[in-house]
């Protein structure tokens, strides 16, 4: 889905995960050197509810789980080039879309 940042006048690719889920290498490659730890959700209610025990867990696991339960995903997340912006995080998005 196309759509764009209002504010910004970005044109960006829009997907619902949830409802068009990504596959392995899909996410290896939207993550790219961006290590999974990073874009895991380790506050998501998911991580209680599946008992994971998050300091055991490889990249490979983390990217497993994600796979298998979209909420471990941090949200939004924003690839511009090279980079994975994660969650809202003001800070990055100003660099990334100066006004």
């Amino acid at each position: 889905m196309k759509a764009s940042l209002s504010q910004e006048r970005v044109e960006l690719d829009e997907r619902d995960f949830f409802q068009d889920p990504f596959t392995e290498a899909e996410l290896r490659e939207l993550l790219g050197s961006t290590p999974a730890s990073d874009v895991f959700s380790y506050r998501s209610p998911s991580v209680k509810k599946m008992g994971l025990k998050t300091d055991e867990l490889s990249e490979d696991d983390l990217i497993r789980l994600m796979l298998e339960e979209p909420r471990l995903i941090r949200r939004p997340l924003i690839k511009v080039g090279d980079r994975v912006l994660v969650g809202t995080d003001k800070k990055a998005m100003e660099e990334v879309f100066p006004q």
